[in-house]
């Protein structure tokens, strides 16, 4: 999950594949996929203003890499929350609780992150999800 969450990719790609699948709402996974892409460049940028370290306890065992030493926001549940929300609203399920939490869990259970980061990720995601709801909305009703 770690791995598919890296750099926002699996949730750019499944964006993609929507996007060439459903010709019919093209426009509207391309926007999602974007949504996605904000929403991982906002807690990129969101981590070099704070610049939280990560954890680093001797007693627990990093079991992944990661990109930086950065911790705050957790990108993995930034872009995780923002995929399930425009996604969801796309496909017409309830993905965040199927999506979220366990995204959210991991990033702990690797210990990479505070669980204060992973809230602040998620979040941030639900943020960038939700204006860029409001954005697809306009976009739509305008013809």
């Amino acid at each position: 999950m770690s791995l598919f969450g890296e750099h926002a990719a699996g949730w750019l790609a499944i964006g993609a594949v929507g996007a060439l699948a459903d010709r019919k709402r093209r426009g509207q996974w391309v926007t999602a996929a974007a949504g996605v892409a904000v929403a991982h460049a906002a807690s990129v940028a969101v981590k070099r203003v704070v610049r939280r370290p990560r954890p680093k306890d001797p007693e627990i065992e990093v079991l992944v890499g990661t990109p930086s030493q950065l911790s705050f926001p957790s990108s993995h549940a930034t872009s995780t929350t923002a995929a399930a929300v425009l996604y969801g609203g796309l496909t017409g399920k309830k993905l965040t609780p199927a999506l979220v939490p366990p995204m959210m869990v991991s990033r702990l259970v690797l210990g990479v992150h505070y669980p204060s980061d992973v809230v602040a990720g998620s979040v941030l995601g639900g943020a960038v999800a939700l204006v860029t709801r409001r954005f697809m909305r306009r976009r739509r009703n305008r013809g």
